[in-house]
């Protein structure tokens, strides 16, 4: 049996005020959900909730914050009281459709870690990737049937979602495959979580795919405990929000998570960029079939 680490860091909240505010389609109005907000340049998150609605400390008064959803263009605006923001919807160019059915005769799981030893962390307010590199005995069995996400949930029904992004030039992750959410949901429990991605009629790119697992920091997915310290005799809220995702600890050339606004890359500061570091990556395995 694999051995399964849980190690929680939990967000400690102060009890300042709140500054309320609705994220809206600006041609609908109509809100959005599950939009990423994110303080500039910091590792400091939130997302709004299924109606749109949002809340952020008022010591984030001053600052940046960067707003981005699937579908919109991304904006940026300054903080202040009653915030209602509006996202302007992206022009896609429609691209020539190919229609494809899959045989599903055939199937092949990668992405699998030799001698996994699985750490449950909670990976806070941001995008941690997987990525998959094209190998060519993948040319029969070309097309994404499923994906699998390990993770440790203690509420029933905690959501997430699930990014699929492109390769750019220089390596990181660039423009989504798909244009709407793929948001899902997991029991309680350490599972292994399989979904069924056969209606996105996803290829296997010839220069790879990257898998991103995004936290929902939404009241639904929330736990809050209130602790006394024994010491100082002051009370403080702890707040956790699941399912926590399972990392494998692995050595790579480079990993790479979208934090403060952007995506940011982890590599060896070395001289030989070949030089490999040990990072812990995101228990993501994908099944493709013919």
């Amino acid at each position: 049996m694999k051995q399964i680490t849980i190690i929680i860091f939990f967000f400690s909240l102060s009890l300042s005020a709140q500054i309320k505010g609705t994220v809206k389609d600006s041609i609908t109005g109509k809100p959005i959900s599950f939009v990423n907000i994110w303080v500039q340049d910091e590792n400091t998150g939130f997302t709004s909730e299924e109606n749109g609605e949002f809340s952020i400390n008022a010591s984030e008064i001053n600052k940046k914050l960067i707003f981005s959803a699937l579908g919109y263009e991304k904006k940026k605006v300054s903080v202040k009281n009653n915030l209602e923001i509006k996202l302007k919807p992206t022009e896609y160019q429609l691209e020539e459709v190919v229609i494809f059915k899959t045989l599903g005769t055939n199937s092949i799981e990668i992405g699998k870690t030799k001698n996994a030893t699985y750490q449950a962390f909670d990976n806070g307010p941001k995008i941690d990737t997987k990525f998959f590199p094209y190998l060519e005995k993948y040319k029969k069995t070309k097309y994404l049937k499923k994906v699998s996400v390990f993770t440790d949930n203690s509420i029933e029904n905690a959501s997430f979602k699930i990014h699929f992004y492109s390769v750019d030039n220089n390596g990181f992750p660039s423009t989504e495959f798909l244009d709407k959410d793929f948001i899902v949901s997991v029991k309680k429990g350490v599972t292994k979580n399989i979904f069924d991605v056969t209606k996105f009629k996803l290829q296997m790119p010839k220069n790879g795919i990257f898998v991103g697992f995004e936290k929902l920091l939404i009241e639904k997915n929330k736990v809050e405990k209130t602790i006394v310290d024994a010491n100082t005799n002051t009370t403080k809220k702890i707040v956790n929000y699941f399912p926590l995702l399972l990392y494998n600890r692995v050595e790579l050339s480079s990993f790479y998570t979208f934090s403060g606004g952007k995506w940011n890359k982890k590599s060896n500061t070395n001289e030989n960029p070949n030089d490999k570091i040990t990072v812990n990556e995101p228990a993501i395995t994908l099944i493709l079939t013919n």
